[in-house]
């Protein structure tokens, strides 16, 4: 087992006083919360250890226990204690001197975190829920939910109501959200005898027309011969409408003109906006008058002189 430092995840110092701590930790949470950081599951994991150091340092009690064993193990480092080799046992819920502790409030704007590491549960002994012999309740069931979106919702970003547990919620679907994107729900999992696990909105988009490659959208637009030849304009859809675009004299086939900033936007800034790239394709006349075929043989024929 790794000895935790929850100080240093905090960013304070040991000496920090209850205010500093307090200071680091709704600075902390409120940077790495799973509702500004969606479908970060690294975020999500960093808001857990932090949430972890403050159940720790925020209780005196607690506090005073951790610092006890913070100070025996940096003694052990400084005489060359070799890794793994740390004697736990006086340390640990339920051997002598060991003790259990119930989890404390974590802050009404934030919420329980949940999922304690083994360091924690080994020297704190978890969550203790009742009188007698303490467990952990059991945590229920984290649920995924598939939530089908059109580009146009994904650029914008939209809402989607659920019925959960007799409630009705409305969860908001940030722009730039793309397939693979988790919304979490906080408590609207499965229930147990523990606290109730997370519902997962998990967002898939269908691109029609577009092809998406990250930010940036993919589109086929169709101009005809004479429009390729002489230049002219064409219509290209974009999830924010559709832009005119001038195409120049002597376009070719499957060349791709970029409409800069028209595509979708960053899940993260979104005020950051990928490009929509528009390849040409020239649609050839299959019935021509006798005019136009007189004037295209006429055409060659200028070509083929020397």
């Amino acid at each position: 087992m790794d000895y935790k430092d929850y100080y240093k995840l905090l960013g304070v110092d040991r000496n920090a006083s209850e205010s500093d701590i307090k200071r680091a930790y709704r600075k902390l949470a409120l940077q790495y919360h799973p509702d500004k950081n969606p479908g970060d599951s690294q975020a999500e994991e960093h808001f857990k250890e932090i949430n972890e150091a403050y159940e720790v340092l925020g209780d005196p009690a607690k506090r005073a226990r951790y610092d006890q064993l913070g100070a025996s193990y940096r003694a052990w480092e400084r005489v060359g204690g070799a890794p793994g080799g740390f004697d736990w046992s006086q340390w640990t819920a339920g051997r002598p001197g060991g003790v259990r502790v119930e989890m404390g409030d974590l802050g009404d704007l934030f919420g329980s975190a949940g999922g304690f590491s083994d360091f924690f549960t080994a020297i704190f002994g978890g969550v203790m829920a009742q009188s007698g012999p303490a467990r952990a309740a059991a945590k229920g069931r984290d649920l995924d939910q598939a939530v089908r979106l059109t580009v146009a919702e994904a650029y914008k970003g939209t809402t989607r109501s659920l019925q959960r547990n007799g409630k009705r919620l409305e969860v908001k679907i940030p722009p730039g959200s793309a397939t693979g994107t988790r919304i979490r729900v906080a408590g609207q999992g499965e229930r147990s005898s523990g606290a109730a696990g997370d519902l997962y909105l998990v967002v898939e988009v269908d691109p029609s027309p577009f092809e998406r490659k990250d930010d940036d959208l993919y589109i086929d637009i169709s101009t005809d011969l004479y429009s390729a030849v002489l230049g002219g304009q064409v219509e290209v859809p974009t999830p924010a409408g559709p832009v005119v675009l001038t195409i120049p004299a002597g376009s070719q086939p499957g060349q791709t003109f970029r409409l800069k900033g028209r595509g979708m936007p960053n899940l993260r800034s979104p005020s950051q906006h990928g490009d929509v790239f528009a390849r040409l394709k020239v649609i050839l006349p299959t019935q021509l008058s006798q005019e136009d075929q007189a004037l295209f043989e006429k055409l060659a024929n200028s070509r083929r002189k020397p």
